[in-house]
């Protein structure tokens, strides 16, 4: 399908003459290239803004360092700027786990590293409000989303004050920014500012003064200062965090920083299916702007022939962020969303008939959701399945496999695999429902046969049962038991197909002797691991806080986490266990701790 500039939502001075506008209502700045595809960010938000009838231009990447052209050339907007610093936060985008600078950036031109700032959400607005001192600043995405209290900043390893603090900004969005959007929009249609807008949900703001909220009861948290004098309070701020961003009706909470005050109120309900569908049928082109013609954004190469089905995800895990930003209520888009953008993308000119990616934040968790949702909205819990899979959790994967072989049926469409991970547990848990039990077998048969393109990664993430109790996972017996299926029908049906683990070291609770029991185990297993990654602390992570505290916030007790360089490097030798330059540090370490026995096993 050939696409007109005009297809896409202007970037250039040019791109608003073209379409005979002078003023502009909104210009959003990323720090991501401009790809008009629902899977980033700053193009969902442009779209929504557009079906308002609002006229709004993307400025990607702008240039910070020279005399600021890109942040003058499209001029003052009508209502607000917007800033997001992209799909990443992009302090995790520019470094490794050990602070060295990356050398490419997925999200960029040719993967071209350098063209966003370091915290370019503070950057980007404090250009604007010097620029612009009478033009509100709206911030989003997942650097302010993630970062909108008190946070430990791994790259500068400190404490830094919510981001409203330091970007000068008027209001944050935090989460998916679908519902926060269109009631700040209907807020400003009503003849509103931004700068007087303080009472929609999933919103955040700097006060002198809490006003009561008839509505939402307040939880106060320990304040930047208490939080910068005292580790073990710092870390008993987050449970609040966690359990508000998480619970059906929550609370407010509030924070002093000095003088001031960020309000963050509650977040919204779920999206509906016929809302987060509607977001999903925007005019997007699904490609990138015309004017990053003859390069390659590897970002886009990934997602090009993906479908997303569902989004949030109730893990929980203590080291990521998917569910503190979507939030832990799962919302799926309508049979009938996804098969419309199939066939779209069966019309792009290089499509060979293959989906790359039928997935969301976890794979196999679509439609689901709690038996009886009054329980679920009572909960206060920060997994639904973990320690155990909850007892009102529906688990059918029905609704996901018939998805799978609509998609199958379409012509054009040779094969649909699954890239993004498995909770391979759902699929072991023996629950009370009898047809959801035979879904899960039938699920697991038809994933292995029709739906891996040779290789399925999956996240074990450890073997130790304390590190995987901390981290919010299965125990390993459940990966093995998962293999064991894997390589059943492998054979049976003559496949040659590979699982691919992914594990974590320097995890909070994990200890020299843990990373020898993962090492001997997946030895055992014949495993030679390539998918694996040092812990990297994260804002708004359980593990993250353990990191930078020593405490587990629920327990407040302490709990051991590598530090240093050469602890952390100590633990990632165990992955290569077999390679001979290893051998020795490996025999040392273990001798160190008197662990005769472990050393006989593993060399």
């Amino acid at each position: 399908m050939a696409y007109q500039l005009t297809d896409f939502l202007p970037t250039t001075k040019k791109e608003l003459e073209i379409r005979g506008w002078n003023e502009l209502d909104v210009i959003l700045f990323s720090g991501d290239a401009y790809i008009d595809h629902p899977a980033f960010g700053a193009a969902v938000i442009g779209r929504l803004i557009e079906a308002q009838g609002l006229r709004v231009a993307i400025v990607p990447q702008p240039n910070w360092r020279d005399d600021l052209r890109d942040f003058k050339k499209l001029g003052k907007p009508r209502l607000f700027f917007g800033v997001t610093a992209g799909n990443m936060d992009s302090m995790v985008n520019h470094y490794t786990a050990n602070k060295r600078l990356r050398s490419d950036d997925a999200y960029s031109p040719d993967g071209k590293p350098h063209f966003r700032p370091d915290y370019a959400t503070i950057t980007y607005s404090n250009i604007l409000k010097k620029l612009y001192p009478d033009v509100p600043v709206l911030i989003g995405g997942i650097e302010a989303s993630l970062r909108r209290f008190t946070h430990y900043d791994y790259w500068s390893d400190k404490l830094m004050p919510g981001i409203l603090i330091n970007s000068k900004a008027d209001l944050l969005v935090y989460g998916m920014g679908e519902k926060p959007l269109m009631a700040i929009l209907s807020e400003l249609k009503a003849g509103k500012s931004l700068f007087e807008i303080h009472n929609i949900p999933q919103t955040a703001y700097l006060t002198n003064a809490v006003a009561n909220h008839p509505d939402w009861k307040t939880k106060e948290l320990v304040d930047h200062a208490g939080c910068l004098k005292d580790k073990k309070m710092y870390a008993s701020n987050f449970k609040h965090i966690e359990v508000e961003s998480n619970r059906y009706d929550a609370d407010r909470l509030i924070q002093k920083n000095g003088n001031q005050y960020i309000v963050v109120n509650p977040p919204f309900q779920p999206l509906t299916q016929g809302e987060l569908d509607a977001s999903f049928d925007l005019p997007y082109t699904r490609l990138p702007h015309p004017k990053y013609k003859g390069k390659t954004i590897p970002a886009f190469e990934m997602i090009k022939f993906s479908v997303s089905l569902h989004r949030g995800c109730f893990g929980g895990c203590a080291f990521c962020t998917i569910s503190a930003h979507q939030g832990k209520f799962i919302v799926s888009r309508s049979e009938k969303s996804i098969l419309n953008e199939v066939k779209q993308i069966i019309r792009m000119p290089d499509f060979k008939g293959y989906i790359s990616d039928l997935g969301g934040p976890s794979a196999n968790m679509y439609e689901m959701r709690g038996i009886d949702m009054e329980i679920c909205k009572k909960c206060k819990k920060p997994s639904c399945i973990h320690p155990n899979i909850c007892f009102n959790l529906n688990t059918d994967h029905t609704p996901l496999l018939n998805v799978y072989r609509a998609v199958d049926q379409l012509p054009g469409i040779k094969k649909s695999f699954v890239g993004s991970g498995i909770r391979y547990d759902l699929l072991l848990s023996d629950v009370k429902d009898k047809k959801a039990n035979e879904s899960h077998a039938e699920y697991t048969r038809e994933l292995i046969t029709k739906h891996v393109s040779g290789r399925l990664k999956i996240a074990p993430e450890h073997t130790s049962d304390k590190v995987l109790k901390l981290m919010r996972k299965p125990g390993f017996k459940y990966f093995q038991q998962f293999k064991d299926q894997f390589d059943r029908i492998n054979q049976e049906k003559g496949m040659n197909q590979q699982l691919i683990p992914y594990f974590i070291s320097s995890h909070p609770a994990c200890e020299p002797e843990d990373m020898a029991d993962l090492a001997i185990k997946t030895k055992k297993m014949n495993f030679k691991l390539e998918q694996v990654q040092d812990f990297t602390p994260t804002p708004m992570t359980l593990a993250t806080e353990i990191y930078y505290s020593g405490y587990h916030p629920y327990t407040l007790e302490k709990v051991y986490t590598a530090q240093t360089k050469e602890e952390k490097l100590d633990q990632r030798k165990f992955f290569f266990w077999y390679k001979p330059e290893y051998k020795r540090d490996i025999y040392k370490m273990l001798q160190k701790v008197n662990r005769q026995d472990l050393i006989k096993k593993l060399l």
